[in-house]
């Protein structure tokens, strides 16, 4: 059954509720993927430039290939024995630091990171978290707590163990060498062993995608870093978003910030859209948590899911994406640099790799945010067939974070759209 755009709306408020979020003004019908392209339900073409799920890109044939394989092989739990989950969690922490040398797989990251509270809890003995105040980490009871920037309106009572520090803003707010980052983090531990709650851990995303990817030095995050440790808590590195190669400098986000975390979170990109997901961490962390509750997963770390999530990795590795995201990321910089010299309302320009972006501001002495404008230019992107989006606590910073086999070809065509997009769009209106 084919529906139109306004049939499709209405059968999701039927269907699925009332308050499911769709992206732009008038949403895309998507019924094709392949590569860094997608199609609409009118044969339309897109680039995708936001979609990181899609990591190797939209239908890569490997991963289809691997899933159907699998599938038509055996598919079970980790309650029987099989290969498939040995030989994925020992090639994935292969590409990490020393001590990051055994997982547990799930199917979500929200999961992953429930996970990973529970680990801090486990080590530490205490529940008192920090976290950054204008992030996403999931949508579990436990997790949502921490998303400030879509917060949960019911808590459980969990919100006395959350305490939250500004999340860093190179724009507005320089840090160069992180130390004012730590003392802040640093305050926060001391409120939370005041209250009694004690601290456990410190969660974050290393590039810090959600609030906005500042351009932050590498090795930035060494100060907040030692500042956990000495408090006696776990540094939880939340990677969904910005692991597997992204930041074309380093196959994780972490490396580039200088940091070994305790404890690793994946998701999203993990398996090129399956539901996968994955918690990282050192042998002594992980078998705390084994004793201290009793966890199983029926469908994390199945046959399937495995062959999936090493399909993606050996995509990695033989198309020398990580190479390619830093020399696309390169260009695309320079790109919207150009176009931050040709238009006042560009205030900053950031990113590593294929995470780039511009800061939208009304006024550059004022920095103040032009939303509204952002919110305007992503529509006309979306018309033009260009896919992204926008985020920072602001949500006046575009969102650029498209597949990894993204290229120069595709960077030019979205920022020679951009280009026409911007001269067309009045800033006010």
């Amino acid at each position: 059954m084919t529906r139109t755009v306004p049939e499709l709306m209405e059968a999701r408020k039927r269907l699925l509720g009332p308050g499911v979020s769709t992206f732009y003004d008038d949403p895309v019908h998507i019924v094709k993927g392949e590569g860094v392209w997608l199609w609409d339900a009118d044969g339309r073409k897109y680039l995708d430039c936001y979609n990181n799920v899609p990591h190797v890109g939209h239908c890569n044939p490997r991963v289809v290939e691997a899933i159907c394989q699998q599938a038509g092989t055996l598919n079970t739990h980790t309650r029987y024995l099989h290969d498939g989950i040995l030989d994925y969690v020992e090639k994935l922490t292969g590409t990490m630091g020393a001590g990051l040398d055994t997982a547990i797989l799930t199917c979500t990251g929200s999961e992953a990171n429930d996970i990973a509270l529970r680990m801090a809890e486990a080590m530490t003995g205490k529940r008192g978290i920090i976290s950054t105040d204008a992030t996403y980490h999931g949508n579990t009871s436990l997790v949502s707590q921490l998303s400030k920037s879509n917060p949960p309106t019911v808590g459980f009572g969990l919100e006395q163990y959350f305490r939250f520090v500004e999340a860093p803003d190179s724009y507005r707010a320089p840090d160069p060498d992180g130390t004012l980052f730590a003392d802040a983090v640093a305050e926060q531990i001391a409120e939370h062993e005041k209250s009694g709650v004690g601290f456990a851990a410190l969660l974050i995303c290393p590039y810090f995608l959600n609030e906005g990817f500042p351009d932050n030095a590498d090795g930035w995050l060494k100060p907040v870093a030692e500042v956990v440790r000495k408090a006696g808590g776990l540094l939880i590195c939340d990677e969904v978003q910005s692991g597997f190669g992204r930041t074309g400098t380093h196959m994780w986000a972490h490396q580039k910030m200088g940091v070994v975390p305790d404890v690793m979170t994946l998701g999203k990109p993990m398996a090129n859209g399956h539901p996968v997901g994955g918690v990282v961490t050192r042998t002594e962390i992980l078998a705390a948590f084994r004793g201290g509750y009793r966890y199983f997963n029926t469908f994390g770390g199945n046959p399937v899911s495995c062959a999936a999530a090493m399909a993606v990795l050996q995509e990695i590795e033989d198309k020398q994406l990580v190479a390619n995201a830093r020399t696309v990321g390169n260009h695309a910089r320079k790109r919207l640099s150009a176009l931050k010299e040709k238009y006042e309302v560009i205030g900053d320009v950031r990113g590593s790799g294929l995470i780039f972006g511009a800061e939208m501001v009304l006024d550059r002495d004022s920095k103040e945010p032009a939303t509204e404008f952002t919110d305007r230019v992503i529509n006309a992107m979306r018309h033009r067939g260009i896919i992204h989006s926008k985020l920072g606590r602001h949500k006046n910073t575009l969102k650029i974070r498209p597949p990894m086999p993204f290229s120069i070809e595709n960077a030019d065509l979205l920022f020679d759209t951009l280009d026409e997009v911007l001269a067309q769009t009045p800033v006010t209106v």
